[in-house]
């Protein structure tokens, strides 16, 4: 693919410049021809003539406008006058010439042919893992950005030109390759690296549900070792993706649907989900949980049909306002009306109810409709639809209970998929289990570390995580347990500032929350949360088995051979 552009864009250069070198080329060979036919000056009564080398050199320098002389003699009138003809005719083959070069620097299909050459190498050079986003736009923005900042390499394709040249305009640590291209074509997607061996995974973040559904199928067909994940708003399409083995198919309002009937009936679960699937850095501010009682809800698209299912689910009266006429078999009360009114919230019974969900497709009716129901009932509980991202400012300023960000809610799924896969089970069992029970673990865990999102990793004991840790333990080792392990490589006195989530076994079984007298065994993963500085020092524990030996025996060995034999020389 990579060789087939190179040539691609050289036979365009061919083509585009052919007959302005074609002109230089007969510019050339009549100059040195008439040259070599036209005598020169007499020497002892023969006319001299040039050679043909002679000839072509002095018309290379004399053409190129840089002239230095006559050689290898004078030469006689009819040189001259050829010479000046051939100088003439010079000029205007190279302005002809470099006219055309212009155009041709200018032509929007060279300039992409090289930028896309260009993206090729780049991509070929990535000797690094990388993940693989089909759509630089809000979501796109978002993930990008999270990944860079942990370090890890990203490859964009978009389509839009105005978007895929933000990417030069944010601040990111590592350049990102990108390509503007429709990732629902099979060869832009193998162009962008989708079957190398360091892709470590594909996202289909794009608007258009039909060109994720490609993506998709692409990924499952080229590449099924890699994993995909796809957004998706459409029921049938969803449906479509799970047939092709897309392992993750995330469609943000459903998600919001099962965030708010989590809310509803466990707050502290859903309070300790967003708070570990959150931007790592981000502040998560304590907000008051849904209260349970009759709901209103303006808008029923796809966004209102999924909130009116969960809500009902959890045995939630639900009011419905929208200009449309009710469908047949709807179960719910229909106001037809426009919900920015005060008249249709009035005839919804908002002064009765407990809260509202403006979801319609426009921010500005989104915001319309809360601003009327607050004026109306001020300790009503707002839940507001946010669809472009450009109208933070105005959300912000208006102080809702809850907002829905599609981009957002893609973005947070995708980087505790893809970043931390051991968290999605962790936050299973975390929705199962009671109330008290998640609310304990909320206060303990965020009175350690805040409210700050906090940094989440797991660790898996094998030869290419921990080969201190795994030698050590291997093939029968001394018991190793999470409190004697999660010391600082320092001070082994002191704990690190982390704790470990959760552990699964070689044999698929999981334990949650292992008490620090747990011994950890050799297949073991770890999902842990705590700070950066924490896991840079599990990191070295775990690999350099001096440092192991430090922090589980307290014995500070010398690091280097020489030194390791100096001392065991002076013992």
């Amino acid at each position: 693919m990579i060789q087939s552009q190179h040539r691609g864009i050289i036979f365009l250069v061919l083509r585009r410049m052919r007959a302005p070198l074609a002109v230089l080329i007969s510019i050339f060979a009549i100059a040195v021809l008439g040259l070599t036919v036209i005598p020169g000056i007499e020497v002892d009564g023969e006319a001299r003539r040039m050679s043909f080398f002679h000839a072509f050199y002095f018309i290379s320098y004399t053409a190129t406008t840089i002239g230095f002389g006559e050689v290898p003699i004078e030469f006689s009138e009819a040189q001259r006058m050829w010479v000046t003809v051939c100088i003439y005719l010079s000029v205007v083959g190279w302005a002809y010439a470099i006219g055309a070069l212009f155009a041709l620097m200018q032509d929007t299909a060279f300039r992409d042919a090289v930028r896309t050459e260009r993206f090729a190498r780049e991509v070929r050079r990535l000797a690094e893992p990388f993940y693989l986003v089909c759509g630089y736009g809000e979501t796109g923005r978002l993930v990008t950005r999270a990944l860079d900042h942990l370090g890890i390499r990203v490859v964009a394709v978009e389509i839009d030109p105005a978007k895929a040249a933000e990417l030069d305009l944010h601040s990111l640590w590592a350049d990102v390759p990108s390509v503007v291209g429709d990732a629902a074509k099979p060869q832009v997607l193998r162009l962008a690296g989708l079957e190398k061996p360091e892709c470590r995974g594909v996202m289909a973040l794009t608007n258009d549900d039909q060109t994720n559904l490609a993506v998709a199928i692409t990924a499952r067909l080229l590449a099924p070792q890699v994993p995909a994940l796809c957004r998706t708003r459409n029921v049938e399409i969803a449906a479509n993706m799970a047939s092709f083995g897309t392992r993750h198919i995330i469609n943000p309002f459903e998600k919001f649907g099962e965030y708010l009937a989590l809310a509803l009936h466990s707050p502290s679960a859903y309070h300790l989900l967003e708070w570990l699937t959150g931007i790592d850095g981000t502040e998560v501010e304590p907000h008051r949980d849904p209260p349970r009682g009759t709901w209103v809800l303006c808008g029923y698209g796809n966004f209102g049909r999924l909130l009116a299912n969960a809500l009902e689910h959890e045995q939630m009266p639900v009011v419905l306002i929208d200009r449309d006429p009710p469908p047949d078999g709807t179960p719910h009360r229909w106001v037809q009306g426009d919900g920015t009114c005060a008249p249709a919230l009035l005839e919804a019974g908002i002064r009765d109810a407990c809260g509202i969900v403006a979801c319609t497709g426009s921010d500005v009716d989104n915001l319309s409709i809360c601003v009327t129901a607050r004026e109306l009932k001020p300790d009503l509980f707002v839940v507001v639809r946010q669809n472009h991202f450009s109208n933070n400012p105005l959300f912000d300023a208006f102080e809702a209970d809850a907002r829905v960000v599609p981009s957002r809610i893609i973005a947070h799924e995708c980087l505790a998929i893809l970043t931390t896969p051991l968290l999605v089970p962790f936050l299973d069992e975390v929705k199962a289990a009671r109330e008290d029970w998640s609310a304990a673990l909320l206060a303990r865990l965020t009175e350690r570390f805040g409210w700050r999102v906090p940094h989440v990793w797991s660790v898996r004991v094998n030869a290419r995580q921990a080969p201190a840790l795994f030698a050590l333990l291997m093939p029968a080792g001394p018991d190793v347990t999470i409190d004697a392990l999660l010391r600082d490589h320092a001070r082994r006195d002191c704990a690190l500032h982390c704790e470990v989530l959760l552990i699964r076994r070689d044999d698929g079984s999981n334990c949650l929350l292992p008490k620090g007298d747990q011994a950890i065994r050799v297949g073991d993963e770890l999902l842990l949360v705590g700070d950066r500085q924490a896991r840079s020092h599990l990191s070295l524990t775990v690999e350099n088995p001096n440092t192991l030996d430090y922090v589980l025996g307290g014995r500070d060995l010398p690091g280097g051979w020489v030194w390791q034999r100096l001392s065991r020389r002076h013992g």
